[in-house]
């Protein structure tokens, strides 16, 4: 099973503010770890908001909405993707991930399972996606 582990972004994360050293070397012990037990999937920060944009769907008309966005709370600053047995192996390995930001009163990761391709169906487009070699799990 694999997990996704995504870092909440705060204000620090918008304005670019680069983590610490300190921050940094213990996420780099982290993700050792879990390179060393064959978890380690991806991982990986994101750019501010202001980078980036969202497509808005109405029917088939699409529109484009450029960023920053103004609540920081519900964007992702980084994510990591781990590769499990179980929730319960999951949840032990995201009990042990850094707190991203260690100087700030409050603040969480959220972690959800990634649906692998068998959990969509035997359709023709799913068989064109395995064929791609995406959305396979380890």
């Amino acid at each position: 099973m694999r997990f996704m582990i995504m870092v909440r972004a705060n204000q620090d994360t918008e304005a670019d503010v680069k983590p610490s050293e300190q921050l940094i070397a213990d996420m780099a012990t982290y993700h050792e770890e879990l390179a060393k037990a064959g978890a380690l999937v991806d991982a990986s920060g994101l750019q501010p908001s202001s980078k980036g944009w969202r497509i808005r769907y109405s029917g088939k008309y699409r529109t484009v909405v450029d960023g920053p966005y103004t609540e920081a709370k519900e964007l992702i600053a980084g994510y990591t993707i781990i590769q499990a047995k179980s929730r319960e192996e999951a949840l032990e390995w995201t009990k042990r991930f850094p707190n991203p930001f260690p100087h700030a009163s409050e603040c969480e990761i959220e972690v959800r399972p990634i649906k692998g391709l068998a959990e969509l169906g035997d359709s023709e487009g799913m068989q064109r996606f395995r064929k791609l070699g995406v959305g396979s799990e380890k």
